[in-house]
């Protein structure tokens, strides 16, 4: 990076450390943790909205609606987070590449042979002549909607019991008062039922964080990879020769999940707080409590 780090052989101390911790790698690693902020922005609205209208089926009056809301559930929940992790972006790139193939190739021979699944040049995705950004953005694309899958449906399974958890009586009230289904649902039961669902919600979204270093699973270069490409040990056959530093580079993401995760408790502490004001819950009347004494 710098004009005297053209010969690393020849650098000693401080200047060799500054010179090793911005080279190119340790460009792409620092650049590693906004993929991972990156991922949290996008995935949590995302699964969010997966939960809410699983939420919303599993409450449908239309049978198969509601069915299909209690089947994704119970099923996302019922296995494994790793198995979804690597079957959800490895069937929808097929997915993808075959509707592709039906319409770029001249050939209608099917895409699986046996073992192998096999499309013209044309269908993969993306081509091998795109850039590497957007190898990058398709592959982190796929994890995006792999985590929100899974995701999902816990927070659809959270979002449905916050639903059940508001009082019958106020629904019952608001239908009284003339208001129909869909308007009790929106002006009534969803702004009441975040105060239920914020404490499941705040889990998953800690379970989400923690969840982020398997992006290297899904083959996204996040810090996990780069922490063991660049902590591993090098030989002088490098340009910067070191013994197995890896401890220090997982070090260095310990305290990063750390701060992410002490941050988290105190914002979703506030949005708890601010909810739970005048709310018929404990949380609410301990505020009451509070502000009478």
């Amino acid at each position: 990076m710098f004009a005297s780090c053209a010969e690393p052989a020849s650098l000693q101390g401080l200047e060799w450390l500054t010179c090793y911790l911005t080279s190119g790698k340790h460009m792409l690693f620092y650049a590693s943790f906004g993929t991972v902020l990156l991922l949290l922005a996008v995935t949590a609205p995302v699964a969010l909205l997966f939960g809410f209208g699983g939420a919303m089926a599993s409450r449908s009056q239309i049978a198969p609606l509601r069915w299909f809301g209690r089947i994704y559930t119970s099923m996302v929940r019922g296995v494994p987070d790793i198995i979804f992790f690597l079957f959800v972006p490895i069937a929808l790139d097929q997915v993808i590449e075959w509707a592709r193939s039906r319409v770029l190739c001249e050939s209608r021979v099917p895409p699986w042979q046996g073992n192998e699944f096999v499309v013209c040049p044309a269908a993969k995705m993306p081509l091998s002549t795109s850039p590497e950004w957007m190898h990058e953005a398709y592959g982190l694309t796929l994890a995006v909607i792999a985590f929100a899958v899974v995701f999902g449906a816990f927070a659809a399974n959270v979002l449905y019991g916050a639903m059940q958890a508001v009082p019958r009586a106020q629904l019952e009230t608001a239908e009284a008062y003339g208001m129909s289904p869909r308007q009790v649902t929106r002006r009534v039961l969803i702004p009441q039922m975040w105060t239920y669902a914020i404490p499941g919600l705040s889990n998953l979204w800690m379970i989400l964080i923690k969840a982020t270093p398997l992006l290297f699973l899904l083959g996204v270069e996040d810090i996990v990879y780069w922490a063991r490409e660049l902590g591993g040990a090098k030989t002088s056959a490098f340009d910067y020769p070191h013994p197995d530093w890896r401890l220090y580079y997982f070090l260095a993401i310990l305290v990063f999940y750390l701060m992410m995760t002490w941050g988290s408790e105190r914002i979703l502490g506030r949005l708890t707080r601010r909810l739970s004001s005048g709310q018929a819950t404990m949380a609410g009347e301990a505020q009451r409590k509070a502000g009478a004494a």
